[in-house]
């Protein structure tokens, strides 16, 4: 329900900013962009076309600019950098946060990274290239440096005198972090206690360790698992040594989820999650043209197998109505199963532990449905063609392209994730070529030994 409003929401505000766009008020159009939050102008600049994208971009607070620069993909932030001049990306960016500005800063011209450096202390420009230094999607890129650390040896009354004298906290602060002299992290005190504990209290009466420290080279998939097992708004992240480097906190992560499930959701289909949804024919025609060609190879593949019976589907000319329903559905099938394997190793649920368990039960769930949906096939078969060897004939074509459909949906993606390629991108392409082949390798090579004589 809070999706389908937040998606009404979205088609409203979109409605109505094209509207103003179309009558020439610009009035109306600051005065709503204005109301917005970043991350909302983020999705409306991406849902209009490049010269209302670039209207409604002039409108916006340039106190927002970075932010919104933040909450759009690779090829609009693009379109939208290239209509800045220097001063004004410089004004944008230079105060983001660390971990911010760290992915944008590859997105930036030289000459505003430059200006940008010079503009910030030492300190934080140390920050920045040590950021720039780890690797992208790892916990090193998502955390932010900021966070505020005690001593062991103080007490409550010192600890909040110290926080009153700082003035503010980082954004989505609920613990403060204990380090010793070498700055390695000893645990965390929860806020929560801070304010309802004696003034007198030591701190290391307060430490908590039970919380797991995130290591600073881990994937930002495992990131987002731990968040979600543990239910975290802020997790610490070390170095080697068990040094304090940084904090990772939950709009971070939640970016990481919506990242995934579009990655997911648009790699089955070939296409980028960063792609424009407006972007320029020829660039979308280059993006998808070789996904095509990947499945018009597959494609001819199963025409191949075809070919090899054109004999049989000549003389049996129900064959030709009845394949589409042996690949359709095993397609179907395996893309069901595929989709169960891409999340388990997604959520780290799958690997070489039980992947012979699951296997295994899978070809069992495969026997039972091709079972099932061969004998409802096999059935409608008999009453149109009257033909008992031609019902047993799809039948058995279809409970082997199930059972061909489960061993591709589990034992390819493991493949590809070992020959490191994303099962969710390149994983559909294969199964479903996989149970086109064996459909009609199986229901046309049966039909041959049966129903020819």
């Amino acid at each position: 329900m809070a999706e389908n409003a937040r998606h009404d929401k979205t088609a409203r505000q979109l409605r109505l900013l094209s509207d103003a766009l179309d009558s020439g008020r610009l009035g109306p159009v600051r005065r709503l962009v204005h109301t917005l939050s970043p991350a909302e102008i983020g999705n409306l600049l991406e849902s209009l076309p490049h010269d209302k994208r670039m209207v409604v971009w002039g409108l916006v607070d340039p106190d927002d600019d970075g932010e919104v620069l933040l909450h759009v993909g690779d090829e609009v932030r693009e379109s939208l950098i290239a209509d800045m001049d220097p001063d004004e990306l410089v004004a944008a960016v230079e105060d983001l946060d660390i971990d911010d500005l760290a992915d944008l800063v590859e997105d930036l011209p030289d000459t505003v990274i430059d200006e940008v450096l010079k503009s910030m202390d030492r300190e934080n420009r140390e920050r920045l290239e040590q950021a720039l230094s780890y690797e992208e999607d790892t916990a090193g890129r998502l955390m932010n440096p900021d966070v505020v650390t005690v001593r062991a040896d103080t007490t409550v009354d010192v600890v909040l005198r110290f926080l009153r004298l700082r003035g503010e906290l980082p954004e989505q602060t609920d613990h403060l972090y204990v380090v010793n002299r070498r700055h390695q992290l000893m645990g965390w005190v929860a806020l929560q206690d801070l304010v309802t504990r004696e003034p007198g209290t030591p701190i290391n009466q307060l430490i908590d360790d039970s919380l797991t420290a995130i290591h600073v080279s881990e994937p930002a998939q495992e990131v987002a698992r731990q968040f979600s097992d543990h239910d975290w708004v802020s997790a610490p992240v070390v170095g080697d040594g068990n040094v304090l480097l940084g904090r990772i906190t939950i709009d971070d992560v939640v970016d990481i989820i919506r990242e995934q499930a579009e990655h997911q959701a648009l790699g089955a289909a070939g296409l980028d999650e960063d792609e424009d949804l407006f972007s320029p024919i020829r660039r979308a025609v280059r993006g998808r043209v070789v996904w095509l060609g990947i499945n018009l190879v597959t494609a001819f593949l199963a025409a191949s197998v075809i070919g090899q019976f054109e004999a049989t589907i000549e003389r049996i000319v129900a064959l030709a109505v009845l394949m589409p329903i042996v690949a359709g559905i095993g397609g179907n099938a395996s893309v069901q199963v595929l989709t169960l394997m891409v999340r388990g190793l997604a959520l780290g649920q799958v690997g070489a532990s039980n992947a012979g368990i699951l296997l295994w039960k899978e070809i069992r769930v495969a026997l039972i449905n091709g079972l099932l949906i061969g004998g409802l096939v096999g059935l409608v078969a008999l009453v149109w063609f009257r033909d008992w060897d031609l019902s047993l004939v799809i039948a058995a074509a279809l409970v082997i392209n199930f059972c061909s459909a489960a061993l591709a949906g589990v034992l390819v993606p493991l493949a590809m994730k070992r020959m490191r390629i994303d099962p969710a991108v390149a994983g559909t392409v294969v199964v479903t070529a996989v149970t086109d082949v064996m459909g009609f390798f199986s229901f046309l090579g049966l039909a041959t030994l049966i129903l020819v004589r």
